[in-house]
């Protein structure tokens, strides 16, 4: 599934003898399940409600389904990610091996939301899966820094990932890497490189601005929100906003520019969930140079651990000087 060229990207990251499963082994089933799902997705005209509901109340579709079901059965076929859970079944799973049982190192817990942005499946819009990777058998009560790899895949007029790889003590050397998934109608797939090192550009080289405002209507209630999106319209910013997470996050990510901005008021909670989708958003737009921050108070995402499953933020990412200006206009 993935290249020399991809492989020789991630190996950046980790040298030739560091945390080599998570590169050889955890990335690549990731990314088979991300072209199982698209080959499924293809074929899903008929997007219904499942009948049942996650863990957390959501109704589930029958898409939200066959995603979780094509990502569990990767990583249980990969001896070194020992633990799992997911938005769809928010609990850790064990999933050791006897031949990891005793193993210390370069074993992995993974998090994951299958199909983040399922409600907009139905008018064939782009959406997104996001998955983090901890060192270690859990992803909780962990240093952030213990998350070490982020992947955030994109289901569209193309199959697209994003796969980030910060390794502590190496930080210096975190990659961003842009891949296109061949999906080949049987879900087995080929992977390519389309940018090997994904950055978000310096201030001023960007000649469009983009704005994605999430949870808009939390402006009719918060005045510093309504100023702040105002003065985008008025500083002649391009609104890019679809109502999915993965694709909103990641246009600005390959266009260089961009912030999203899904702020918390009294009367319109955080919505996104810091383990499935706000802690490896925020790994990923870091590793491409930018910035993510908790709007509630204006903290790094990636400073605070996670000791929840069911912990819930809201989320301001992109360019780090864009980001510094939101930060400014909602806390300042």
């Amino acid at each position: 599934m993935t290249s020399p060229k991809l492989l020789e990207s991630l190996h950046r990251a980790t040298g030739p003898d560091l945390n080599p499963s998570l590169v050889n082994d955890v990335i690549p089933s990731i990314l088979r399940g991300i072209a199982r799902t698209a080959a499924a997705l293809c074929k899903a005209h008929s997007v219904e409600t499942a009948g049942s509901d996650n863990a957390f109340g959501d109704a589930q579709l029958n898409v939200d389904v066959l995603a979780e079901e094509f990502f569990r059965a990767e990583l249980a076929a990969c001896p070194v990610v020992v633990a799992a859970s997911s938005e769809e079944d928010p609990v850790e799973t064990d999933m050791t091996t006897a031949d990891v049982a005793n193993r210390p190192e370069d074993v992995y817990a993974v998090a994951f939301d299958p199909l983040d942005g399922s409600s907009i499946v139905g008018a064939n819009w782009s959406v997104g899966c996001i998955f983090g990777v901890w060192a270690g058998r859990s992803a909780l009560g962990k240093d952030p820094r213990e998350q070490v790899a982020a992947v955030l895949g994109v289901f569209g007029p193309r199959t697209t990932a994003v796969v980030a790889v910060r390794i502590p003590g190496r930080e210096a050397d975190a990659v961003c890497v842009e891949v296109g998934i061949d999906e080949s109608g049987h879900g087995e797939g080929s992977c390519d490189v389309i940018r090997s090192d994904l950055r978000l550009n310096a201030p001023g080289q960007s000649k469009t601005r983009y704005f994605a405002p999430a949870n808009l209507r939390a402006a009719a209630e918060d005045e510093k929100y309504m100023s702040l999106v105002t003065k985008y319209i008025q500083d002649k910013y391009t609104l890019r906003y679809s109502g999915g997470l993965v694709p909103d996050v990641v246009h600005g990510l390959v266009n260089g520019h961009g912030v999203y901005l899904s702020p918390v008021t009294a009367g319109s909670k955080a919505k996104l969930r810091r383990a499935f989708e706000v802690l490896p958003v925020a790994l990923v737009v870091e590793c491409a140079g930018g910035m993510a921050i908790d709007p509630a108070d204006g903290r790094r995402i990636l400073e605070t651990p996670l000791a929840s499953l069911d912990e819930k933020s809201g989320l301001v990412c992109g360019t780090a000087e864009e980001v510094e200006k939101v930060k400014a206009a909602l806390l300042g």
